[in-house]
């Protein structure tokens, strides 16, 4: 039998066998340098033995217990306490999940209890950007995609609009970035309008857009999505995701834009991959008429929401993070020097453009380099790309258009370069294949 995995089928299921600081192993011993961090999660690099030994410790004292019934326990509680400190001011109310999807379906649940005992019920509908990626559970995957994709999903979810990305090389005005920015937010206050203001409940993105191509909005959107938020009293909603826990160099991405988010929705990085974690940050603001109106409880969760493995797991993680000043580092050495290197791939002949914000970084893979045609999506060349700089040694990401990558955040200066050239000889790989089989 062999296992199901997303995206074209590759000829030969691969398997990753054992992993130590940023690199892997297959089945056939190949070691591979991770640029993906797994799927942007394994922050602190395979093999780290103070989470290794957070997670034997829990289960040899209580393997599991469920947080249900005015029942909970001490990692939870001691995982809720740090939280407190590293999130931004005002939260300090957390609901465990086991997933980053199960986090986003719990948003929807938290803003319309909120708005139940807000007194304004009719306010359900939550807006999105289109091509956004909010999780695989149905009403995550609603919120992304276009209304096209949502359709033929065939995906029986109402209440959920979408607004169009933030994402400058779209823009053809070709307006300042500035401008473009302050022009994609007013989208939203167009659309609130559209549907009444009364009806939208919350506006949910993320402060970089990942899974759906990798959208990194210009200074000006997120203040403006807030400002018009509070205008028209819709929740903000900030998906933390990918972008949390020192992605950007900031503990959590609305830091490194500028803005106040009511929720916040977080997984991968809290536990740097090591065990399933996920969860909902409740602003105080959220929070106190959620719990003191609605008489102290909030009626949902899993069988699993508060695992005290995983809320071990987490605390080693924070811990770590906050021990070697791994966030600080990134703000200071890891990121700039990404981004000066990978930006040296905008010369090579695939690449349309290069950007990075943070630990994350995105190509643009384009059949000519002059006009910035891309190749039909049949060809599949994002997928090439990623095929040949597996062979180089590398693992990247494909997302439409691009490759994307979001290295360990411990990753070093010269593993970094190693990196880059892995991925410059795979893009000549590929571009011997492309030219064969598309180009001119």
């Amino acid at each position: 039998m062999r296992p199901f995995a997303g995206g074209p089928s590759p000829q030969r299921l691969r398997l990753i066998c054992r992993g130590s600081g940023i690199y892997v192993w297959d089945s056939d011993g190949v070691r591979l340098l991770d640029a993906m961090s797994g799927v942007g999660c394994v922050t602190l690099g395979y093999g780290r033995p103070e989470l290794i030994e957070a997670a034997t410790r829990q289960m040899e004292e209580l393997a599991y217990y469920g947080s249900h019934f005015d029942t909970s326990v001490p990692s939870a509680i001691e995982l809720s306490d740090l939280l407190c400190e590293v999130t931004p001011e005002g939260f300090e109310h957390f609901f465990l999940t086991n997933s980053g999807s199960e986090a986003t379906d719990t948003v929807l649940r938290l803003v319309r209890r909120y708005w139940d005992l807000a007194g304004q019920p009719g306010k359900k509908v939550i807006i999105s950007v289109q091509n956004s990626y909010h999780g695989s559970t149905v009403f995550a995957a609603a919120l992304g995609k276009t209304e096209a994709a949502i359709r033929e999903l065939g995906l029986p979810i109402s209440d959920i609009a979408l607004i169009g990305q933030p994402n400058t090389a779209l823009d053809t005005d070709h307006a300042p970035a500035g401008l473009f920015g302050l022009r994609a937010a007013l989208w939203l206050e167009a659309k609130i309008l559209a549907l009444g203001p009364e009806k939208v409940a919350a506006f949910i993105g993320e402060p970089v857009q990942g899974g759906g191509g990798f959208v990194v909005p210009p200074a000006t959107y997120w203040p403006e999505i807030e400002r018009v938020c509070r205008k028209y009293d819709v929740l903000v909603v900030s998906d933390e995701v990918t972008c949390g826990f020192g992605r950007l160099g900031t503990w959590f991405g609305c830091e490194r834009f500028g803005f106040r988010p009511d929720l916040m929705t977080f997984a991968k990085g809290v536990t740097s991959g090591y065990f399933p974690l996920g969860g909902v940050a409740i602003h105080d603001r959220i929070a106190g008429l959620l719990f003191e109106q609605g008489g102290g409880a909030f009626e949902h969760g899993f069988t699993s929401s508060g695992h005290p493995v995983a809320c071990a797991v987490a605390i080693a993680t924070i811990r770590v993070l906050q021990r070697e000043h791994i966030i600080e580092r990134v703000a200071e050495q890891s990121a700039p020097h990404l981004n000066r290197r990978f930006l040296e791939l905008q010369d090579h002949p695939l690449v349309g453009m290069a950007e990075t914000c943070g630990m994350t970084g995105s190509l643009e893979i384009v059949r000519n380099k002059d006009t910035g045609e891309t190749f039909a999506p049949g060809q599949l060349a994002a997928f090439v790309c990623r095929e040949r700089c597996y062979d180089e040694g590398v693992i990247v990401r494909p997302a439409g258009h691009r490759i994307n990558v979001t290295p360990p955040l411990v990753i070093t200066p010269e593993e970094t370069d190693d990196m880059i050239e892995r991925i410059r000889r795979g893009l000549d790989r590929a571009e011997r294949d492309l030219r064969q089989r598309h180009l001119p």
